[in-house]
């Protein structure tokens, strides 16, 4: 088990970002490791496609026998959404003995991957080369893996944190690590982290506490060196309709009617929904799904309320009608 002791002003520190190349990492472990991620074997899939010749073998030895990650490859984000390239460059500048400890702290109590042999050399040039041939990898592999969707991966970060943020208003940190994950307890100000390899407890002391929702993060992950300041990556809510694809009408005769965006968008409302749910869904922007909202609301054929913070959108019977649907209310 790992904890972190949170004092006033740290719990007034705590923040959320957003970090790509996180995302990215973390993204390899479902490469790596499929059984675990069903959720995501689409997008595998359709990633594994793309690869082409570039060193897989290199990439997926970064992931550790029992899935830990180097935590230099994951540096805490400066900002609230740090581009994907000031990341990177923050990781080519990491000192070499930094690059050998956190590879030997993640595979640890197995030896090293061959295809990291250079990070036990006792000199500095081949842990440099090999850090530098893994930022260019990394480089590679968002550009192929990630970035392509990453609009959508953001949507969904996004919609999280909102989420988490309306939990902390409403219960302070009691409520919102309340249903983050079954692996985390807060109890007398220490966040418990459970079934995890590593064993420590560490105070923030004054340093906050970092929280990062995230697509490809099954579990809880806090940084692997209890010296790391106070940061923890957690799966975000909503991966289940990520790679679902975009809902079509029925029939010709509705989309001529209505449009084909509208009528689409109408498909998607058997359930209540808020505009930037429905936006991540149909990969098209809030503000285009609230434009057709208007109109579908205006019409009668869609009903909204207000949840706390958001307004969920939902047919009405009249729209119920229109696409043929029958379902009871």
């Amino acid at each position: 088990m790992i904890s972190f002791a949170l004092g006033v002003e740290d719990l007034a520190d705590t923040r959320f970002a957003i970090s790509p190349l996180s995302e990215t990492v973390f993204s390899l472990r479902v490469l790596h490791s499929p059984g675990l991620f069903a959720l995501h074997l689409p997008w595998r899939r359709s990633v594994l496609g793309r690869l082409g010749t570039m060193d897989t073998e290199l990439l997926l030895s970064l992931v550790a026998r029992r899935l830990t990650l180097p935590d230099f490859l994951t540096p805490r984000p400066a900002g609230f959404a740090p581009a994907f390239e000031e990341e990177l460059a923050r990781v080519r500048a990491t000192p070499p003995d930094e690059v050998r400890r956190d590879l030997l702290a993640t595979h640890a109590p197995d030896p090293l991957p061959e295809a990291l042999r250079d990070a036990a050399s006792a000199g500095d040039a081949p842990v440099v080369r090999l850090r530098d041939t893994v930022c260019d990898l990394l480089r590679d592999y968002w550009e192929i893996a990630v970035r392509p969707w990453w609009p959508q991966l953001r949507l969904v970060v996004e919609a999280d944190m909102t989420y988490r943020a309306r939990q902390l208003a409403m219960g302070g940190a009691r409520l919102l690590f309340a249903d983050m994950h079954p692996n985390l307890r807060w109890c007398n100000g220490v966040l418990h982290i459970d079934k995890m390899i590593s064993r420590h407890h560490a105070a923030a002391s004054g340093r906050g506490l970092l929280l990062l929702p995230s697509v490809f993060a099954h579990k809880p992950a806090p940084p692997v060196s209890p010296e790391a300041p106070p940061s923890l990556v957690y799966p975000s809510r909503g991966v289940g309709t990520l790679w679902t694809a975009a809902p079509t009408t029925d029939t010709q005769a509705l989309a001529s009617l209505l449009g084909a965006p509208r009528a689409r968008l109408l498909a998607l409302l058997e359930e209540p929904l808020p505009t930037v749910e429905l936006a991540r869904r149909l990969r098209v922007t809030p503000s285009a799904v609230s434009q057709h909202l208007r109109v579908l609301h205006a019409t009668g054929l869609v009903a909204r309320a207000r949840h706390g913070r958001q307004v969920l959108y939902r047919r009405s019977s009249l729209g119920d009608q229109l696409t043929g649907n029958t379902r009871q209310r």
